[in-house]
């Protein structure tokens, strides 16, 4: 059958045009010939200059997400090999692959998918139609690149139960691919241990995308007091023990969470030092300020407090209140570590809210590093969406 032809509107394109990976539904001016939702399609400008091919979902506002910038492009097996040995190269010449993502989405031109590789575990999460019908190849061709690379891969759980898929139309699907294995991982990241729930932990099972910031803060925490917020299953708060801090506090929400962090501090022999309270963090900062609590190093690693352009005000008034309420808790000269997970938030925005934040709690601040997500989490340029992480470490002074 031949491919269906998708015509942008005049103007339309321009994101595509530089670089961008998505034609969003308002971008097209007309569809010919037949397809089936997931089928490839050819998408061309309004003159008729061909700008690539990708597959369409009419379910979804984002109707088409590019797998090609080639005229002509055969989407075929040997393509596929190809972006998956493109992915494992990237990823030797970059990060330690024992554990780390290893597909990435649109910034690894296989929209829609992700792999992540928890020492011998793969885990996956397709979150688009289209990529749902290569799944099983890619998986497939990825598992027998590793093998060669001297990377044994000893099962693979599917995590693809992400509510996005509903608005493409797809279930939300959870489970083995292939044969059953323990769903607790033991892996090492940083020099910590860590026991991943593959099955139950949230996106699949561990954030990897703060390796690199976990390991930035460690030279901070020798013999220091510190204070990890949103500790999740204690990823910071474990970093900063091992870098010799003398005394960790980690606090989350979710009782679940703490429970798996004082496990892997004690994984780690770091239970003497490094203690974990589940408590509301916009609770707790207050309490420990009217208790005159100080500390050398706060860090605040937030879920994404807004996941829609609609929600960003009511964001800001939440970011500005933790880093507020975390810099009134730290000595002078001493540090703090803070973040924003999403990608609506912009840099510029998130800037600006510590700022104000610095501003009302009559503190001032020194830039020691700006960061972003792990080299495995890759920014492509021109597709906004894969920018999301942005990690600030700063110097906090009374005012001088």
């Amino acid at each position: 059958m031949t491919m269906a032809t998708v015509t942008l509107k005049r103007g339309e394109g321009r994101t595509l045009s530089s670089g961008g990976a998505w034609v969003f539904d308002n971008e097209i001016d007309k569809i010919e010939g037949e397809f089936e939702n997931g089928d490839l399609v050819e998408v061309l400008a309004s003159n008729g200059y061909p700008m690539g091919t990708g597959f369409i979902n009419v379910n979804s506002k984002i109707r088409i997400r590019i797998m090609s910038r080639k005229k002509d492009q055969v989407i075929d097996d040997a393509f596929l090999l190809q972006r998956v040995r493109d992915c494992i190269d990237y990823r030797k010449h970059t990060v330690d692959m024992s554990s780390c993502r290893l597909i990435f989405g649109e910034s690894d031109f296989l929209p829609g998918l992700v792999v992540d590789k928890y020492e011998d575990i793969l885990v996956v999460q397709s979150l688009a139609l289209g990529i749902d019908r290569y799944k099983l190849r890619i998986l497939e061709m990825l598992k027998k690149e590793l093998k060669e690379e001297g990377m044994e891969i000893r099962g693979v759980y599917e995590r693809s139960d992400a509510k996005v898929r509903i608005r493409e139309g797809l279930e939300l699907v959870k489970g083995f691919i292939g044969k059953p294995f323990d769903t607790k991982v033991l892996i090492t990241e940083n020099g910590v241990k860590y026991h991943v729930d593959v099955e139950n932990g949230q996106k699949t099972g561990f954030f990897l995308d703060q390796k690199l910031n976990r390991a930035a803060i460690k030279p901070l925490c020798k013999d220091a007091r510190v204070l990890d917020c949103f500790t999740h299953t204690g990823s910071f708060a474990l970093n900063a023990g091992l870098a010799g801090a003398k005394d960790v506090l980690g606090v989350d929400a979710s009782a679940l969470a703490i429970e798996e962090a004082q496990k892997n501090a004690l994984l780690n022999n770091l239970e003497d030092r490094v203690r974990f309270e589940t408590a509301d963090v916009f609770d707790l900062l207050p309490e420990l300020e009217k208790k005159g609590e100080l500390f050398d190093v706060v860090v605040l690693d937030p879920p994404a407090f807004t996941k829609s352009r609609e929600s960003v005000a009511k964001a800001v008034k939440g970011y500005k209140e933790i880093n507020l309420r975390g810099m009134k808790l730290i000595k002078d000269g001493g540090y703090l570590a803070t973040c924003s997970c999403s990608h609506f938030m912009s840099q510029e925005l998130f800037s600006k809210t510590i700022a104000l934040a610095a501003k009302d709690a009559k503190k001032r601040l020194r830039q020691v590093e700006y960061r972003t997500q792990a080299p495995d989490h890759p920014i492509l340029w021109a597709a906004d969406e894969s920018f999301y992480l942005k990690f600030f470490i700063f110097q906090v002074c009374e005012e001088k």
